[in-house]
């Protein structure tokens, strides 16, 4: 079975998740190898990433990273998976680690009516459309939102962040990689 670690971060600049990655990769796997008596790569490839528009995608991806267990079958809700931050959003749990995203923080005018309403986005599955959207952005490493905030990544970025044209690009068309 293959097993997915899925994150949802706000750098502070923009290699800061590439370089996270690259580190917590290197670490975990000197860590791993040197435990279990073994050696060469853990993970099959590296890591894969979309930026999201804040207007309602986050939210999304939140509710699809907290609900990846139980569409899986490995718990029933997502407060029941050990590293899921359910908790921490819904149910008021501490945390080292988390800190409450300006889109969580906009759910409510105080902390009990924001636990309320992260809480009351469980309530119904994810949409398979939009389960697919977060999939299909995430393994092009394109931009998940309106096809302006993909053109404001593409210049922030200075690279392609939205779906090209399957093929070979004509000559001269398409930015440059």
């Amino acid at each position: 079975m293959t097993k997915h670690v899925h994150l949802l971060l706000t750098p502070e600049r923009k290699d800061s998740a590439s370089l996270l990655m690259k580190h917590l990769g290197q670490r975990y796997v000197q860590y791993v190898n040197r435990t279990y008596g073994r050696s060469g790569t853990l993970w099959g490839g590296r890591f894969r990433s979309c930026i999201a528009s804040e207007e309602n995608y986050v939210l999304r991806c939140y509710r699809y990273i907290e609900l990846n267990p139980v569409r899986a079958r490995m718990v029933e809700h997502p407060r029941e998976y050990r590293w899921s931050s359910y908790r921490f959003n819904a149910e008021e749990s501490s945390s080292k680690l988390l800190r409450a995203h300006p889109c969580y923080q906009c759910l409510g005018r105080n902390d009990s009516e924001r636990l309320a309403a992260y809480g009351a986005l469980f309530c119904a599955d994810l949409d398979s459309a939009i389960i697919d959207e977060i999939r299909q952005a995430t393994n092009g490493n394109h931009a998940l939102g309106s096809e302006r905030f993909g053109q404001e990544a593409e210049a922030a970025l200075g690279r392609r962040a939205t779906r090209g044209s399957p093929g070979r690009p004509r000559g001269g068309a398409g930015m440059q990689q």
